[in-house]
């Protein structure tokens, strides 16, 4: 009776680490494998670091095609703190950011977006 209560327990147990491994796997995945990237430019109007328990960079930049149109806002998430800190000291210029789409991400731990910043430069 006990040693197959045991079983069972450890056949519980085994399930759930292969759960927690498959889930880590996939968080793995998406994390790492870029569904696509390029380059949007335009004004950042905004970026701040926020979370309750895991702090991220959060921005949103003005996208202006032409002067006097009505611009499109793209909001993007800044993993890394050394790029966050470019951004930061170019508010106010027009900007191009390289980003990556990291699609299905598991948790809004990594970004609450799915456009991961990686590069920034300032466009004359």
């Amino acid at each position: 009776m006990l040693a197959s209560m045991l079983k069972v327990l450890l056949g519980l147990l085994g399930l759930l680490v292969l759960v927690a491994g498959g889930l880590a796997g996939f968080a793995w995945l998406t994390l790492h494998w870029a569904y696509s990237d390029g380059e949007r430019a335009g004004y950042v109007q905004k970026l701040s670091r926020k979370g309750w328990l895991c702090k991220t960079w959060e921005g949103e930049m003005a996208m202006v095609t032409m002067p006097g149109t009505v611009s499109e806002k793209f909001a993007f998430t800044v993993p890394d703190g050394a790029v966050a800190a470019k951004i930061n000291a170019s508010v106010g210029k027009r900007m191009a950011l390289h980003y990556e789409q990291h699609r299905w991400v598991p948790t809004s731990c990594f970004g609450d977006t799915e456009y991961f910043v990686t590069a920034v430069r300032v466009v004359e």
